[in-house]
């Protein structure tokens, strides 16, 4: 019988055109290009697999994981109501520039157009540099002929929210919501698990070769949510406590302010997840420890029902209700 414990990964590192190199220089990521973008922490995103990094599963992937001990490692609602789909994904970005202007699907839209989840996502700031923003959804409401004619005169900014962003801000994206990242940020991540984007604007920027990047204006236009939307999410701190921050159909987060040692228990319902945002903890199950610093991921696999986490640090503490 299968031992579980909780489980690392490796990162999976995206060089995007907006990238920089605070993935490193933050989280101590082993990063080897000057415009890494993105380190996926957990996904089951076809060709971007995540592989376990510790222990006796070492070299075993996240789906081969799923497929053999679903209850154990999903938990048996995330099971019922998922199958055998590990239904989110996990990222740290970093913002050397801005990102596109860009939108997500929703499911029905997604199911029909790509046979894939929406997106719903949020993002909690890590890292922000002076006068860093985050675009996040319009000033008024909206509508498609407004929306295509700013598009077309290269006044999209003019008509988008914007917002100064700060370390500690959690920002919930239902999809629809028009937003970009700003430059200057490094943002924990935590999204329906789905790579569909459609792309409003990219500042007509181009790529070493030269080459503009594709935008999806007519796929968007459907997607779209034309109303104002209140997307910056208030939330407690207190200490050694779970302190929720979002809670929506497709995951709940909490904020755990942790100094000192927390005995946790879980249900056999659903993985936890944990993401170190700032500081370091380390996690005792059945008298085995593991360390964790800032800018590391770990899954608890939902036959893990009891462990405890000592240390200073700032966790943001996921799963599934």
């Amino acid at each position: 019988m299968m031992k579980f414990y909780p489980l690392q990964f490796d990162p999976i590192l995206k060089e995007r055109i907006w990238g920089g190199e605070k993935l490193k220089t933050v989280l101590n990521k082993s990063i080897t290009s000057k415009i890494t973008g993105e380190s996926w922490e957990l996904s089951t995103v076809e060709g971007d697999v995540s592989i376990v990094s510790n222990g006796v599963l070492k070299g075993k992937s996240l789906t081969a994981l799923i497929e053999d001990y679903p209850n154990e490692i999903l938990g048996s609602a995330v099971y019922a109501r998922f199958g055998k789909q590990f239904p989110l994904l996990f990222k740290y970005l970093d913002a050397r520039e801005d990102l596109s202007i860009q939108v997500h699907p929703n499911d029905a839209l997604a199911k029909k157009r790509h046979n894939s989840f929406g997106k719903t996502e949020m993002w909690y700031v890590m890292q922000a540099d002076a006068d860093a923003r985050i675009i996040v959804g319009f000033k008024e409401k909206s509508n498609p002929e407004a929306y295509l004619k700013n598009l077309e005169n290269k006044t999209l900014l003019s008509i988008l929210d914007t917002i100064t962003a700060k370390v500690g801000d959690v920002y919930f994206l239902e999809t629809g919501t028009v937003h970009a990242i700003g430059a200057g940020l490094v943002i924990a991540e935590i999204q329906q698990t789905s790579d569909i984007t459609y792309r409003l604007y990219d500042f007509d920027r181009v790529d070493a070769q030269g080459n503009t990047r594709e935008l999806h204006v007519d796929l968007a236009l459907e997607a779209i949510n034309y109303n104002k939307v209140d997307t910056y999410k208030k939330y407690d701190k207190q200490l050694n406590q779970s302190n929720t921050v979002v809670d929506c159909p497709y995951f709940t987060t909490n904020f755990i302010p942790l100094d000192g040692e927390i005995e946790l228990k879980k249900t056999a319902e659903t993985f936890t997840v944990y993401m170190c945002v700032d500081g370091d903890f380390e996690l005792d199950f059945e008298g085995v420890k593991s360390h964790y610093k800032k800018g590391d991921t770990v899954l608890i696999p939902a036959a893990l029902k009891a462990f405890s986490i000592n240390g200073k640090a700032s966790l943001l503490e996921i799963y599934i209700s």
